[in-house]
């Protein structure tokens, strides 16, 4: 592991040091140092996760290995949201369903929302800017290929005009679609409730393990690995098993010591600076968790492997719409101490409406199993809308400009699944009864 391929790898290693020192040693330099050097430690942490997943598809089928890729990949994101959930669930005990105490200064976030705003902001970048990049990146290199006269080669990928461009997915790509079809229908009922309960959790953590069934049928196949990934697969399957293992204790060690320095660092600097602890834990956070998984689909669709770049985001929103969204409100419950639900006010139903919202209308883009450039653009263009009206404007009608976008949100989920409605039988049998055999071999 010494080529010069697995520099990466070092390097990353090298970027959890100075966070791995802070934690282990209970240094502090101040909390936004702090936060920058954890936030780093976690992003090198998440880039070792993903060669491993990368890696050990190898030995297990395909479909599982995308779920498994997505699930390890994500993992950093679940380190840092369980550290505020069962803070939340801490303080819910103590203080009741405010979360706070009664002397508890104007402008302190509840802990039991900043759980929820870490969860929501992962979930919108992932699909605003992921998915939307993917597309993006992929178009902008089809056509400066075809501009320079070469040919593609990839039979993938459809390419005309920049704005007619489409990234498309395989027909087994039905099958994460179709549960997050089914995932993003049932959050929609969330933002109704004045909790996430523990019956939300078996029905979502349902889905996840009905969805990890049905990918683990899919027949086995040769991945085309590059990098530190390709490094690491092609030892021999005994040193390549003790390798992955070892890179995977790594990071999950890393990860472990500092998410909830990390997390802390996080709120310490919002009050430190005056500066929003819901805004940083929501948008700063996930940045730092899902960074890798962001550059490994960036880098996928670069080298025009775009249904692999596609693919691998669609199945880690499944895992943060099901999986994560659902054990929540259990790790909620545990600290809490009873069988009490993770509380939802006001702004908190909100920000759950339009992150429902936005993975509604994602799923209906891709009913047909094709994304277009104009679907991209729409998709980042309401994304970074958000941050606009926010900023524009006053305080009074602050929360307006997210019930204003759920609804373009839902208005153009409906008028787009009313358009690509033939295609939706086909989805839901492709997803959940067609055999994953025939599927593969289309």
């Amino acid at each position: 592991m010494l080529s010069r391929a697995a520099i990466p790898l070092w390097a990353a290693v090298a970027l959890t040091v100075p966070g791995v020192f802070l934690g282990a040693t209970g240094t502090h330099i101040a909390p936004p140092v702090d936060a920058v050097l954890f936030g780093i430690a976690v992003v090198g942490a998440a880039f070792v996760l993903s060669w491993v997943a990368e890696a050990v598809q190898l030995d297990i089928s395909p479909g599982l290995a995308i779920t498994l890729l997505a699930l390890i990949a994500v993992l950093p994101e679940y380190a840092v949201d369980f550290v505020f959930t069962a803070e939340g669930g801490s303080a819910f005990a103590e203080h009741g369903p405010t979360c706070l105490p009664p002397d508890a200064a104007e402008g302190t976030e509840s802990p039991c929302g900043l759980a929820l705003a870490n969860m929501t902001g992962a979930n919108r970048i992932l699909v605003g800017i992921g998915w939307a990049a993917v597309v993006l990146i992929a178009t902008w290199r089809i056509h400066r290929n075809r501009v320079a006269g070469e040919t593609p080669g990839d039979p993938e990928r459809k390419a005309r005009s920049p704005k007619q461009a489409t990234v498309s997915l395989e027909r087994t790509d039905s099958v994460p679609l179709a549960f997050l079809a089914l995932a993003t229908l049932y959050s929609l009922t969330l933002p109704l409730r004045h909790t996430i309960t523990l019956v939300d959790a078996v029905v979502l953590v349902g889905i996840f393990v009905l969805y990890a069934v049905r990918v683990a049928r899919a027949p086995a196949g040769d991945p085309e690995l590059d990098g530190v990934a390709a490094v690491v697969g092609g030892q021999s399957k005994t040193a390549r098993r003790v390798w992955c293992l070892a890179m995977f204790a790594f990071a999950a060690a890393v990860i472990l010591l500092v998410a909830e320095n990390f997390a802390h660092s996080l709120v310490e600097t919002g009050t430190e600076l005056g500066v929003s602890q819901f805004l940083l834990v929501q948008w700063v956070a996930p940045l730092a968790s899902e960074a890798p998984e962001l550059l490994v689909a960036g880098l996928y669709a670069w080298r025009l492997k775009t249904t692999d770049a596609l693919a691998t985001l669609v199945s880690s929103k499944v895992n943060q719409w099901t999986l994560l969204v659902g054990t929540l409100p259990i790790v909620f419950a545990i600290a809490a101490g009873g069988l009490n639900g993770l509380p939802l006010d006001g702004p908190q139903r909100e920000e759950l409406l339009l992150t429902a919202a936005q993975s509604l209308f994602a799923v209906t883009l891709l009913l047909g199993l094709t994304i277009t450039v104009r679907g991209a653009l729409t998709l980042l263009g309401l994304f970074l809308a958000q941050f606009v009206l926010a900023a524009v404007l006053p305080a009074s009608v602050k929360g307006i400009e997210l019930i204003a976008l759920s609804g373009v949100y839902l208005v153009l989920a409906l008028i787009t699944a009313v358009r690509q409605r033939h295609h939706v039988r086909r989805l839901l049998r492709d997803g959940y009864r067609t055999p994953y055999r025939e599927l593969a071999d289309a």
